[in-house]
């Protein structure tokens, strides 16, 4: 029995995206060729791997049991591709990187004709999902995560911190009046996350010692939405600075209750899957970062890399 990468490939292609049309879609091959390998694959392990039915697939005991090894037998021939590569001195092929949207727009996609010049041949894939994802599930080599980590299945290496802050616009504050205490906002609009909750806790604190957790007169889940909500003059919001710090540089927002804040610094990793040997392009993003981050100044006034 031999099993072929393009059958690994497609039964992968199936499990993530839940159909065989998908699949087709998703590899830019005919379903007729999706189904041919998948069945050529059970035929080879002499196992049903899916079972089929009109509305759904859905993944038999041995199909869960084989999914992982699948995942660990491409990605163990991507390392080594990548290691072959580098041996020859130039890494090449699909680089995929994922970061909640604020920090892909405001950090990564400034620094990206940088890493373009150094590593010409690598290709890039850039993805924005707001909340923790499955790496492999999504396909995804490298994440950037924003925040105390939790999952101990990741490798990680610390980027560098960013500051919280309430910024509202002048306007806003000239509409509404500026808050001088904790109470004073609650006679505000207050624009907040719809999820997850810890992210309206603010870096304030109530006279009694107690944090302050607000309750959204405006939510979002995405941190992007909340910052333009407040350069239209909506509202407070309380955002990183590597999303506010230009805005704050050019007057277009401005510090709410600075006398009152607690330091709060977010820790920014990127993080990756455990292999045994990282990718050779993994390895040259993260170092990319790590580098461009320890000069924030030339990019985002106010990230730290303590």
């Amino acid at each position: 029995m031999k099993l072929a990468l393009d059958e690994l490939s497609v039964f992968l292609a199936v499990v993530d995206s839940g159909s065989l049309t998908a699949a087709a879609e998703r590899l830019g091959q005919p379903v007729s060729t999706i189904s041919r390998l998948l069945a050529r694959l059970e035929d080879k392990l002499q196992t049903t791997l899916l079972r089929r039915t009109t509305r759904r697939l859905d993944l038999t005991d041995e199909g869960h049991d084989f999914v992982k090894d699948a995942r660990a037998i491409l990605e163990s021939v991507r390392v080594a591709e990548d290691r072959a590569m580098e041996r020859r001195g130039q890494l090449a092929g699909p680089l995929r990187v994922d970061a909640v949207t604020p920090f892909m727009l405001h950090v990564l996609v400034p620094l990206m004709p940088g890493y373009r010049t150094l590593h010409p041949k690598v290709e890039l894939n850039l993805s924005s999902n707001e909340g923790f994802i499955d790496l492999l599930e999504r396909r995804v080599d490298l994440a950037i995560r924003i925040g105390e980590l939790k999952d101990s299945t990741l490798y990680s290496r610390l980027l560098g911190h960013s500051r919280i802050r309430l910024l509202a616009s002048p306007g806003y504050l000239r509409r509404r009046g500026v808050p001088h205490t904790v109470a004073d906002l609650a006679q505000h609009e207050l624009l907040g996350f719809s999820e997850p909750e810890i992210l309206n806790q603010w870096p304030l604190l109530h006279p009694d010692g107690k944090p302050v957790r607000i309750t959204p007169t405006l939510a979002s889940a995405s941190g992007e939405t909340l910052r333009q909500l407040a350069l239209q003059d909506m509202g407070i919001v309380s955002i990183s600075d590597f999303m506010s710090a230009l805005d704050v540089s050019a007057g277009r927002l401005v510090e709410v209750l600075p006398q009152l804040m607690q330091e709060k610094l977010k820790p920014i990793h990127a993080v990756y899957y455990q292999h045994s040997t990282v990718s050779a392009k993994i390895a040259s993003m993260v170092n990319y970062l790590a580098e461009a981050m320890r000069v924030p100044e030339t990019v985002w006034p106010s990230l730290t890399t303590r």
